[in-house]
């Protein structure tokens, strides 16, 4: 064979070669994001129940799971076999699963706003100075908070910057597991309940505003005009979404046709690109992609047979797949070990006092100056300083901006878990002093999630 010939051969194999080791390298990146989710989705459903068995919520259980599968234990206690599951390739697939399922859960979270809490004539002036309370309290302990540690805890941060988001995390109330909370602890529908899920409801609206806000402050990098133009583009991007997109999907809907118990194909896929289409808007505008999936949630929040459609043909699989891999992903970025002295200790400590004493507090003396009972009023401070979902979904905003160091973000984590798994036990607690009955844990894990309903 002739040098030539011996040359083109090798160069009409060396193409051969690359696409196999592209496919080798493809397979060996599908087989670790598939071992990646049957040990995410797989844990998710065992400490769920788990959770539930001892009187928490299911998303505590989830919650928790995600954290331990990070380097906070799984990382600590078997490092190689973590690295193996977790650091073989990159990380890349498993955020973009865990962003789309963010978006989705967002769209969900808008959907279940149930703003008719709002208008409610009875206990009005309790929910709003609950609401109003727990969230002035709270933002004024969490800036003079962050801004005092910015130069201590997250260095590299602009100190305003960082002391906002740290405000805005103090100020969060978890609607969607409250919820929950309030149905297994049976005070759905006690005057107390309603009160609570009005004020949380208040709680969240304003404290997604105030995120958008932050979020479009530290973009522009505390550029008048950059900040000024921002707001302008987001309440465009509202109005637009309020007055135009929602006739128009609504319209659609009802020609598609849907029902409680199924949603056609075509409704699935129009619901989808106005998700994913808002959530594009969203970024655009400088503000992160949930935004524009939260908001077209919001926007058809009325249409109660495609809510219930989507929470029974969509919404479990969100909770079952998605949601732990959210949880998990917040986990890999939080390593406890992280908080090595005493020092670091100590203001993980003073932060959570901080947080649990201006929700409680505030919301707790506001209750007591509309007219409520102390037993009552401690049961709605309780209640108001949940923080579960939520809180995790603002703290990984944070961090991805830059404005809160991973410490920080570490504390504010134990934060957001201390916060959850209090609740449960502290109502149980305070319930029979304000006169209602305790479940038994037996009922409460009767009344585990149901399918589609948010953590």
């Amino acid at each position: 064979m002739s040098i030539t010939t011996l040359a083109g051969a090798v160069a009409s194999a060396a193409p051969a070669a690359a696409s196999q080791s592209a496919v080798h390298q493809n397979e060996l990146m599908l087989y670790f994001v598939l071992l990646q989710l049957v040990i995410i989705v797989v844990a998710a459903r065992i400490a769920g129940p788990l959770a539930v068995r001892i009187g928490q919520n299911a998303a505590v259980g989830e919650i928790v799971i995600g954290l331990l599968l990070g380097p906070s234990l799984f990382g600590a206690v078997a490092p190689d076999a973590f690295h193996y599951v977790f650091r073989s390739v990159p990380a890349t697939p498993l955020t973009i699963l865990s962003q789309i399922g963010l978006i989705l859960l967002m769209f969900q979270i808008g959907l279940e706003f149930d703003f008719g809490h709002l208008t409610d004539k009875r206990n009005r002036k309790v929910a709003w100075s609950v609401a109003i309370a727990g969230l002035v309290l709270p933002f004024t302990l969490g800036y003079g908070f962050g801004h005092w540690v910015a130069p201590i805890l997250s260095p590299a941060a602009n100190p305003v910057a960082s002391a906002l988001f740290v405000a805005v995390a103090f100020s969060i109330t978890a609607l969607p597991i409250l919820g929950r909370i309030l149905i297994d602890l049976s005070l759905s529908r006690t005057p107390i309940g309603v009160i609570a899920i009005a004020a949380a409801a208040i709680n969240d609206v304003v404290g997604w505003l105030l995120l958008a806000m932050v979020t479009a402050i530290t973009v522009s990098d505390f550029s008048t005009s950059a900040f000024a133009l921002k707001i302008v583009l987001v309440a465009m991007f509202f109005a637009v979404s309020w007055f135009i997109v929602r006739p128009l999907v609504r319209g659609l809907i009802r020609r598609l046709g849907t029902a409680t118990d199924a949603l056609p194909h075509s409704l699935i896929g129009l619901m989808l690109a106005v998700v994913f289409t808002g959530a594009m808007v969203t970024y655009q505008l400088g503000i992160f992609a949930i935004f524009g999936g939260f908001m077209m949630g919001v926007i058809l929040h009325q249409e109660r047979e495609l809510v219930a459609a989507w929470k029974q043909r969509i919404g479990a699989f969100v909770m079952v797949f998605f949601l732990p891999i959210f949880f998990t992903f917040t986990g890999l970025r939080t390593d406890i070990g992280g908080l090595a002295s005493a020092s670091d200790w100590g203001w993980c400590a003073l932060l959570i006092a901080l947080a649990t004493f201006g929700k409680f507090g505030g919301c707790y003396a506001a209750a007591r100056f509309a007219g409520l009972p102390r037993a009552e009023s401690g049961m709605l401070g309780i209640m108001m300083n949940t923080r579960a979902l939520m809180e995790l979904i603002v703290l990984n905003v944070g961090l991805d901006l830059g404005v809160i160091s991973p410490q920080m973000f570490t504390m504010l984590v134990l934060m957001a878990i201390v916060s959850t798994i209090m609740t449960t036990p502290l109502l149980r607690y305070w319930m029979p002093k304000a006169g209602f009955a305790v479940p038994s844990a037996r009922s409460d894990a009767g009344l585990a999630r149901a399918p589609g309903s948010v953590a």
